[in-house]
């Protein structure tokens, strides 16, 4: 999707301290192993700290930043990939209790990985609807410290760390500009985040762990036995060129305009291979350096990564960022945003 008119006016950002592989390795949560093959060095780990405080957390610092009032924003998306609270409450009204008050539409999105894609694409579409000066607020949260989930060995190539992300999107123009968004699925290969586990009873109920290594390798096999599977996979790799091509002519520019890329924190390997590599690119231009410290964050790997160049200044003004994420369903999504000057809260070059 084109956009247009629509812009970045605070980013905000919660990430808890990391701990270290070696440190899980000694404690025996991480295979010894995998240190050289992956390449890893830690991930964010939150503690007892709800995702909806850290969520909380981050908006208001997106506020702070932005110098903009929590109650004036039209619209609240919150995107989560791992349970926030109790079953069957829901955790945007946390925040609009707490910070943005209650007239407003606030909707959770359910998207896994690629929650915040989904919420840049709905939120400016939703932005786009009026001629006047219209804002709102996308958040993302997971604390995956639970018991039905090891953080350390969750799935191949990555280990799950904890972090809350926001974004304020403005149609008043600021310092980065959301120039496209846009999303595609391979449905066929929906059983690669599924494995072989039944649809019903859901697993929380009945105390089934999430392990994506089993379900990954309980699709793989069914894959090698089906040349369906097979050429899913295939087409997972060519849908993601597909969406990094149509999302850059959305936006107006090519693939040698892109400055950085902010892709999901996994291995070198997954990183280079799947990303960087297929978009004739050079590592260096990756945030995988960053990304291998703090883990996979859920749905806030883009975000805290474009937070961590703009803050660090490795990124400038007419500066590009492509952030391309690949989340349960299969779906692939890619955004490009402009950065038009620097960020408010960055300090001066000195």
């Amino acid at each position: 999707m084109r956009v247009a008119g629509v812009f970045i006016k605070g980013i905000g950002v919660h990430l808890p301290e990391q701990v270290s592989v070696e440190a899980a390795v000694e404690q025996g949560h991480y295979p010894a192993e995998e240190l050289e093959l992956h390449e890893l060095g830690g991930a964010a780990v939150a503690g007892s700290t709800p995702a909806p405080e850290m969520a909380l957390w981050a908006a208001k610092q997106a506020f702070e930043r932005a110098g903009h009032h929590p109650e004036d924003v039209e619209l609240l998306l919150y995107a989560d990939s791992w349970h926030q609270g109790p079953d069957g409450w829901q955790p945007p009204y946390y925040l609009q209790r707490h910070l943005v008050g209650g007239d407003l539409l606030a909707v959770e999105i359910r998207q896994g990985c690629n929650g915040m894609f989904a919420a840049l694409e709905l939120g400016a579409s939703y932005l786009a609807l009026g001629d006047e000066p219209r804002s709102a607020l996308l958040v993302a949260a997971d604390n995956f410290g639970t018991p039905l989930i090891d953080r350390w060995r969750m799935g191949p190539g990555f280990v799950a760390g904890d972090a809350a992300s926001a974004v304020l999107l403005t149609t008043v123009p600021s310092f980065a500009r959301l120039l496209a968004v846009c999303s595609a699925a391979v449905p066929e290969a929906e059983q690669m985040h599924r494995g072989d586990e039944p649809l019903f009873p859901p697993g929380p109920t009945i105390g089934r762990p999430l392990d994506f290594t089993a379900r990954n390798a309980d699709f793989r096999r069914s894959a090698l036995a089906d040349r369906t599977g097979t050429a899913s996979l295939i087409r997972i790799h060519q849908q993601t060129l597909m969406v990094v091509e149509r999302t850059l002519a959305e936006a107006g520019i090519e693939i040698g305009d892109v400055t950085r890329v902010a892709y999901m924190n996994y291995s070198r390997e997954i990183v280079e291979q799947r990303c960087m590599a297929a978009l004739g690119l050079a590592m260096s231009r990756s945030t995988w350096e960053f990304g291998r410290s703090v883990g996979h964050l859920g749905a806030s790997d883009q975000v805290v990564s474009l937070d961590h160049l703009l803050s660090t200044r490795q990124v400038r003004p007419g500066d590009h960022v492509l952030m391309l994420g690949v989340g349960p369903g299969v779906t692939i999504s890619c955004a490009v945003v402009e950065i038009r000057e620097a960020a408010p809260w960055t300090p001066p070059h000195s």
